[in-house]
């Protein structure tokens, strides 16, 4: 659960309210549009949704916040966090292979475009979110591991989705672990984030069925006086360290160059997702002291400045003492031990949500982070970071990591083109 986390590293992209809802005219209530009598009858719409009045007030920002499909990267990598998601694995049905996987993969893209617009799913839609807008929904497609090896395709594997080692931490449950195919759902609105999830498992119909499935959320945008960075179950501000897309070299961490020495030509623009459960076992976290809670962490709870002062985004000094000459920081502390600077420069890009599953027999709440992160190497940023938590991380005795999977993501895809449509059909 490294510290370059959770932070919300920029602003999704976002149209005015007045921009949202005049590409929404598909999204308001039916009994608005009834009483005017405006009613889609065009060929080709989806029954049922109906066009808004012309004085109809506008979406809310949150409903309207639009994040385009044709992207060079796929959306709900750099995005900031969503309040609502869904992680989702797939595996191929007995029998089907790379023609299959072709047409699935053409008919999610479809699925997604229209959603991310406001628009209704292409088949069959469930209505869910009739009077919702895109409310900044985000639909991410990775390949994993097993993936190759189904469809035929094993030449064009990545090196880098080698299987991750073994980890002191790990206690984990292979049913909910890795799968042939991996979709990433956000939105800013719970309703919308489960209709893209439904058209998405309805549109993978005989050619896949789920493997597993998990429910996050974060705080909703606009909860706070001002934009700030989240906070985890353990209430602990969590993404100081993030890397943001103004800094010089954030491209060069988390994407696949287009033209990659070591990865095949399809991941050009395209990204390593690691996906983690990390159970906090929070009964054992909330009986410590705030001073312990703040050694373990190396940062203050009440604002996330480091132990050796200044504020949240004050550098850290990592020799200093106090009057008895130990260090202000130990050691042992999880943001000391997850600083770039002492990992040869690894980063990654996380882009989380947290979860609860339910409470335990015994009383203990099942919840924590779903972990998700991003880099151009795996094994440098992943992997190099994890095994230095792995030798002495002060939090590895409060958390205890349940599944894993390792994803392939390729670039986003072009006008009229699908989501992995280079190593499909190249």
């Amino acid at each position: 659960m490294p510290d370059q986390s959770t932070t919300e590293a920029h602003e999704p992209e976002v149209s005015s309210p007045e921009e949202g809802f005049a590409r929404l005219t598909r999204r308001r209530l039916l009994g608005t549009a009834g009483a005017t009598g405006l009613v889609l009858g065009a060929a080709g719409t989806a029954a049922g949704y109906a066009a808004a009045p012309a004085e109809a007030t506008p979406l809310s920002s949150i409903g309207a916040g639009h994040v385009p499909f044709h992207v060079k990267h796929q959306p709900g990598i750099t995005q900031g966090l969503q309040a609502r998601g869904h992680l989702v694995a797939f595996d191929l049905a007995a029998g089907a292979g790379r023609k299959e996987a072709a047409a699935l993969l053409r008919r999610w893209s479809e699925t997604a475009r229209r959603l991310m617009a406001g628009e209704a799913a292409p088949n069959d839609d469930t209505d869910i979110a009739r009077d919702a807008g895109p409310s900044s929904l985000t639909i991410t497609f990775g390949f994993g591991n097993s993936f190759f090896a189904r469809t035929g395709l094993e030449k064009q594997r990545p090196v880098a989705l080698d299987p991750l080692p073994d980890f002191s931490s790990d206690h984990l449950d292979k049913a909910r672990s890795n799968g042939d195919l991996w979709v990433q759902i956000g939105a800013d609105d719970a309703l919308v984030a489960f209709h893209a999830l439904r058209a998405i498992q309805k549109d993978a119909g005989s050619a896949a069925k789920v493997r597993w499935q998990m429910n996050g959320f974060n705080r909703t945008p606009g909860a706070t006086a001002h934009p700030m960075t989240a906070r985890n179950l353990m209430g602990q501000m969590d993404g100081t360290r993030n890397p943001k897309p103004t800094e010089s070299d954030f491209d060069q961490r988390i994407f696949v160059p287009a033209k990659s020495t070591k990865d095949p030509a399809w991941m050009a623009n395209g990204s390593y997702a690691v996906v983690r459960r990390i159970r906090m076992l929070l009964d054992d976290w909330e009986k410590l002291s705030l001073t312990a809670q703040e050694q373990v962490i190396g940062r203050r709870k009440s604002n996330g400045a480091p132990l050796t002062g200044g504020g949240e985004t004050t550098a850290m000094d990592l020799e200093k003492t106090d009057a008895n000459g130990d260090l202000v920081v130990p050691l042992n502390a999880h943001a000391r031990i997850t600083r770039p600077d002492q990992n040869g420069g690894a980063a990654m890009l996380r882009r989380p949500f947290s979860y609860h599953d339910g409470i335990d027999p015994d009383g203990t709440p099942d919840a924590g982070l779903l972990f998700v992160c991003w880099q151009a190497d795996p094994l440098r940023g992943f992997v190099t970071v994890q095994r230095k938590l792995d030798r002495g991380d002060a939090l590895s005795k409060y958390i205890r990591h349940e599944s894993s999977g390792l994803f392939a993501v390729p670039g986003g895809a072009t006008e009229g083109e699908y989501v992995g449509q280079a190593l499909l059909e190249g």
